[in-house]
């Protein structure tokens, strides 16, 4: 089975890919793995350390051909705040609980999880459930985890642990917009295509 054995990152690489692959948050972080594209590309996934892949980067083939990694949708909670100091308060305590997050917008971005969901509520902010790539923060003790092959760096870290560490500034890394459904979500199949931008569909939860 072919390897895969470097990594470029988002922006670094223009040759057409070979193949997608599509992960989720867990997936995007191993060392060694076998996986398949979504045009039935089969290869081992082998690097030198645990890399924290992004939506966008390039999985480099033993042979030179580049596999592209894309972003799964995932259940999420993107919470919001009545203002920014509001929404910082709230990352902070977010932070304190070392729990990835990722800043989108005028919102703080978790993984669903309902104590954490009864903590952000007693807290006054408001949830909203979308589904959506989850691309979190890298914090302060996730050092650079996106340290490749030839000198390859990323601008990101590898895990978010300290999303206070960022609440100040209020990034969104992906083009989604949320939009409100009166029914629960049921996405259960990752979703196969060829492009990065994920569009999240989100009821709020009152």
């Amino acid at each position: 089975m072919i390897r895969a054995t470097q990594v470029r990152g988002q922006h670094r690489w223009d040759d057409p890919p070979a193949d997608t692959i599509v992960l989720d948050f867990d997936d995007r972080h191993r060392r060694r793995m076998a996986m398949a594209g979504t045009r039935g590309l089969e290869f081992l996934l082998d690097l030198e350390n645990a890399v924290a892949l992004r939506g966008g980067d390039a999985l480099v083939l033993e042979d030179g051909r580049l596999v592209e990694v894309v972003a799964a949708p995932e259940p999420l909670v993107e919470i919001r705040g009545s203002d920014p100091q509001h929404l910082v308060r709230v990352a902070w305590h977010l932070g304190n609980r070392h729990l990835p997050t990722q800043i989108a917008g005028r919102g703080l971005r978790i993984r669903r999880d309902h104590v954490i969901e009864a903590m952000v509520k007693g807290l006054g902010a408001r949830l909203i459930e979308i589904e959506a790539p989850f691309d979190p923060e890298g914090g302060a003790y996730a050092g650079d985890g996106h340290a490749h092959a030839a000198g390859e760096t990323h601008d990101h870290a590898s895990h978010a642990h300290s999303p206070h560490d960022h609440a100040g500034h209020h990034h969104d890394h992906g083009h989604h917009h949320a939009h409100d459904h009166g029914h629960d979500l049921q996405h259960d199949e990752h979703c196969e295509h060829d492009h990065h931008d994920g569009h999240p569909h989100a009821h709020e939860d009152k």
